[in-house]
């Protein structure tokens, strides 16, 4: 498959804006498949409303084995045209300093691709061949195929912009998306408002479309990618399991990375998607696991559905196994404050979260438990992510944390913390995992999610 990446200049530039009117406008000729940089879980649904194919996230701090990294690049693409990579944040910005630490670029490099830039061209001209040629010139290792510009004025403002591009820097400049704020997307805490809750969003990337197929040269675009060819690797896919296992989604649980889901299948594990909004009794499983999402803004639906609520209740007190990340974890405590009203959560562990003004924690982390979880064995260092706008407060202070986190960046530990909480057969935490960071992560997990091996 041809393949390149579409990176910013910096957050906010126009990147999710170029990458979904990219993927709109191509995916009438060709099968696509998307990925995003980082470990985002909405974007990634922008992409798969779009293309029908699920969004695999690319992330070298989760996933720090750069064979399995490429394993998960090309898994499954012998049939994909194009494959096509948005960016998280400025093209170098990553963890800390370092421009090769979890940054746009260093994916780049890793797996050979191009990048396609995009600046945003709002009160700038020739100014914008400085900023270009700043970014080609910072890292001679990245290959750049050219520069699409963004939140251009008119075509007399393109022409400005482009000639300055073009006469100072060495790249091409395949095109511009012009400024309309109806192509605008809606924001909350956590970044965009994913795709289900926004009014005519059909509509909206359908316009997008419609602006890149009339100012962007898509045969250039596609020409500049790089050939990638499928690998495979065995290590994670030599063991079956037997377990069948309840998976919350609705709008309120619906973070789950897409490589993780499929590893999960490829093992054998059955899935059972159940809904703690709608659905009255929980079917018939071995363990639950309920991922991350938005249960503050859906509290009021999750509060009044008593009945799953005791039901998830019973079923950790008859001591079955969950397994609950970020979202989760609010819900399975007893109490959600959101808006100054309080919200009766499920009750499994003895606290409540309250959710905040400003993010509490941003970022990767390592987490390293300190007693034998669901997750893991006292003592080993697991990678993972947390962000979110609530913190989580015991009510009673024979609940406490099962883990000692840490942020690292440049080399240097800069905050430490505890988290995640265990009670009975019920783990539950903050952090986001990848289940491809380590072959012994997921069998350890599903182990205590009471699978048989076959």
């Amino acid at each position: 498959m041809k393949s390149f990446v579409i990176a910013g200049v910096t957050s906010g530039s126009g990147k999710t804006t170029a990458t979904l009117g990219i993927l709109a406008a191509l995916q009438k000729k060709y099968q696509i498949q998307s990925y995003k940089i980082g470990p985002d879980y909405v974007d990634t649904k922008f992409h798969t409303r779009i293309t029908g194919r699920p969004t695999r996230n690319l992330d070298n701090f989760l996933v720090p084995d750069p064979t399995v990294l490429k394993y998960l690049f090309t898994r499954s693409t012998n049939d994909v045209d194009l494959g096509i990579v948005e960016g998280v944040m400025g093209l170098y910005d990553g963890l800390g300093t370092d421009k090769d630490a979890a940054s746009t670029s260093s994916i780049a490099k890793q797996l050979g691709l191009p990048v396609v830039l995009v600046v945003n061209a709002k009160a700038t001209s020739t100014s914008a061949a400085a900023i270009v040629n700043g970014f080609v010139n910072f890292d001679p290792d990245v290959k750049f195929a050219g520069v699409i510009v963004n939140n251009v004025m008119g075509e007399s403002h393109y022409q400005l912009v482009k000639g300055a591009i073009e006469r100072y820097t060495p790249l091409k400049v395949f095109g511009y998306i012009p400024k309309q704020s109806e192509m605008s997307l809606p924001s909350r805490q956590l970044g965009l408002v994913p795709d289900a809750e926004i009014t005519s969003i059909d509509e909206k990337i359908q316009m997008i479309a419609q602006a890149v197929e009339e100012h962007i040269d898509l045969d250039q675009l596609i020409a500049a990618g790089a050939e990638v060819m499928e690998t495979e690797l065995a290590l994670f896919t030599s063991q079956q399991y037997h377990l069948r296992l309840g998976i919350a989604q609705d709008k309120a649980f619906n973070f789950y990375y897409a490589d993780n889901i499929d590893l999960l299948n490829r093992l054998g594990v059955e899935l059972i998607p159940f809904s703690p909004i709608k659905d009255q009794q929980l079917p018939d499983v071995d363990a639950l696991y309920l991922g991350g999402g938005y249960p503050e803004e859906f509290a009021k639906e999750l509060a009044a559905n008593q009945a799953m609520r005791s039901a998830i209740l019973a079923f950790s007190q008859a001591n079955k196994p969950i397994y609950a990340e970020c979202g989760g974890l609010m819900y399975l405590g007893k109490e959600l404050v959101f808006n100054d009203q309080v919200y009766q959560m499920v009750g499994v562990f003895d606290g409540r979260s309250v959710m905040t003004k400003r993010l509490k924690k941003f970022g990767y982390c390592l987490a390293q438990p300190q007693t034998t979880t669901l997750l893991g064995k006292a003592g080993v260092i697991l990678r993972g992510h947390e962000f979110h706008h609530s913190v989580f407060e015991p009510l009673d202070e024979q609940l406490q944390p099962v883990m000692m986190m840490q942020k690292v960046r440049d080399h240097q530990v800069v905050d430490t913390w505890t988290g995640g909480y265990q009670v009975r057969q019920t783990f539950a935490s903050y952090l986001h995992v990848h289940f491809y960071q380590s072959p012994d992560l997921l069998p350890f997990l599903l182990t205590q999610l009471g699978a048989d091996r076959q």
